[in-house]
């Protein structure tokens, strides 16, 4: 599995934007979840965003959280994820993002979260309600364990804070492309063009667009803005979810591929 910078590096020789899927761990269940992250990988995931299910999760809409709920529900905690992950991975190309919330972090204890994230072979952390003030330390001690910590920029950040957030951001930068949680939308609010065009002056770092994409013809909308990527989250966990699990496995690899193929 390679690290998420050598992923856009390779990608970016070839001229291509990066496709991010992201799925909820353990809904329905892990193993259900280990066949997703294959099919996902198979059927055009650059890269693959895995949500660690929390009781809490601000950023998160109704479609994640409830993917969450049912997950916790059923007894997923963190230790069974990365389990699951580090038995699987030898068979990804793509390398895994968790996407965890902090107090279950802080709760483990840093190094002791990192050191078990790191042999289970996870290679980015996207971690929402950890502000830029605070993430200093997590920010060198990931990068000693070669996990890339992967910072958002919001709508609503201003100038200064956009290139603080570019500069200490690895592997590639968050662009949430709306105020507010995660959520299919009917359409991708023309601001996000603006908002590359702000981080384009300030880095060269890959850019990838999400919250709201649920659709081929917005991840086409984002790349054409000059977005290195675009992230795909609760239409996924929608997918997954409706009907048995080889249903929901049957429609999360037609939709990866119909979104890889408007990208391509």
């Amino acid at each position: 599995m390679k690290s998420v910078s050598d992923c856009f590096s390779a990608l970016r020789q070839q001229g291509q934007c990066a496709l991010i899927p992201f799925i909820t761990a353990g809904d329905p269940d892990l193993e259900t979840t280990a066949k997703a992250l294959k099919i996902l990988d198979r059927s055009g995931a650059d890269i693959i965003e895995l949500g660690v299910p929390y009781s809490d999760p601000l950023a998160d809409g109704p479609a994640i959280q409830a993917a969450a709920t049912r997950a916790l529900n059923r007894g997923v905690r963190l230790d069974g994820v990365l389990e699951m992950v580090k038995q699987i991975g030898g068979e990804l190309s793509a390398p895994i993002v968790l996407f965890s919330y902090y107090n279950p972090i802080l709760h483990r204890g840093l190094d002791t979260f990192l050191q078990q994230v790191a042999a289970a072979g996870v290679k980015g952390l996207v971690i929402p309600d950890l502000p830029l003030e605070e993430a200093e330390n997590l920010i060198v001690r990931s990068r000693e364990m070669g996990i890339e910590l992967v910072l958002l920029v919001a709508p609503t950040s201003p100038k200064e804070r956009i290139v603080a957030i570019a500069e200490r951001s690895q592997g590639f930068i968050y662009l949430v492309s709306v105020t507010g949680v995660t959520g299919t939308r009917t359409q991708v609010s023309s601001r996000v063009k603006d908002l590359l065009v702000e981080l384009r002056a300030v880095t060269d770092k890959p850019i990838g667009v999400g919250f709201g994409i649920s659709q081929p013809e917005h991840a086409r909308q984002v790349k054409d803005w000059g977005a290195d990527a675009a992230i795909v989250g609760s239409a996924f966990v929608n997918r997954l979810a409706s009907g048995s699990s080889d249903e929901g496995l049957a429609k999360i690899e037609q939709f990866c591929r119909s979104l890889k193929a408007a990208i391509s």
